[in-house]
């Protein structure tokens, strides 16, 4: 077994839940209004924001790193540490706006890494305190801790993306596994109005389920597993969210724009893969789009 393969077995553990669970409702009692959940989810960027502002503690960190090696510059690394610490703050709203709308295993995991995340942070703050109080020596083997914890930390997280699809798009995954050619989805008449209608895409190994919405002679077409946790958008509904109509997940409340696919509400952050669509002799046909092509 790899050793981050040993995260896997964390993240089977159920006996975590009975902690787990009451702070994932805390968190999102804490964080309140829709659109502060939203912000944070990065549904307004069209990409998970969390990933983003970690840049912020993780490159002042690194860089303070190097600058404490070398003398006349740990003033500087100093700075740098302080802002580290000032943005880990926000990082860590956006990293728990997202663990708290997980799949369980990722909670299991994610509530390590937050762990170990606070652990780096508190070691920084005490770097602070040590230098400001002329103890650099101290200040300095703090850092150095707190760079090996958060660069576990981040070890951790990376298998939550990478090995557990924390924060990636369900529904690209499922467009790789469409066919490139066009699709017939059937007669025009066939769909209802105004709600999401499952159609099967064929597969290169599999069929892949679509959810077609028919509005008047319009007719849009997306995968149907949603990008957060591929909910069943096929079994959604249709709403108007933010001024735009929008396809609306059953499982978490994500909506997606009919027009363009692009989230309007979380949590989810990605967008909603949307097929190509036209008309032949009143039958309904769709492809992937030319980025899958």
């Amino acid at each position: 077994m790899t050793v981050l393969g040993i995260l896997d077995r964390v993240a089977d553990v159920a006996a975590f839940d009975k902690f787990i669970e009451p702070a994932r409702r805390a968190v999102q009692g804490a964080l309140g209004a829709p659109a502060v959940k939203d912000f944070l989810h990065g549904t307004w960027l069209g990409h998970p924001l969390h990933p983003v502002l970690v840049h912020v503690p993780v490159g002042s960190w690194v860089s303070a790193g190097l600058l404490d090696l070398i003398p006349p510059l740990r003033p500087a690394a100093t700075v740098l540490i302080g802002a580290g610490v000032a943005g880990a703050v926000p990082a860590a709203l956006a990293g728990a706006a997202d663990w708290s709308e997980a799949e369980v295993g990722v909670r299991r995991l994610g509530a390590l890494h937050a762990a170990a995340n606070t652990a780096a942070l508190g070691l920084y703050v005490g770097s602070l305190v040590a230098r400001s109080r002329g103890r650099g020596a101290l200040g300095r083997v703090l850092s150095y801790a707190g760079l090996g914890v958060a660069g576990g930390s981040a070890a951790i997280g990376g298998h939550m993306s990478y090995a557990q699809s924390a924060g990636v798009s369900h529904s690209a995954t499922s467009a790789r596994a469409l066919t490139t050619e066009w699709i017939d989805l059937g007669p025009l008449d066939d769909l209802p109005e105004g709600r999401p209608a499952l159609r099967t895409g064929k597969g290169r190994s599999l069929a892949v389920p679509l959810a077609a919405v028919r509005r008047g002679a319009r007719v849009d077409v997306f995968v149907a597993a949603c990008s957060h946790l591929s909910g069943p958008l096929d079994e959604g509904t249709i709403a108007d969210v933010r001024g735009e109509q929008c396809l609306v997940c059953p499982l978490h409340g994500s909506a997606f724009d009919l027009e363009t696919g692009q989230p309007r509400r979380g949590p989810s952050a990605n967008s909603q893969e949307k097929l190509e669509v036209r008309m032949e002799a009143g039958r309904v046909m769709a492809r992937l789009a030319a980025r899958h092509r």
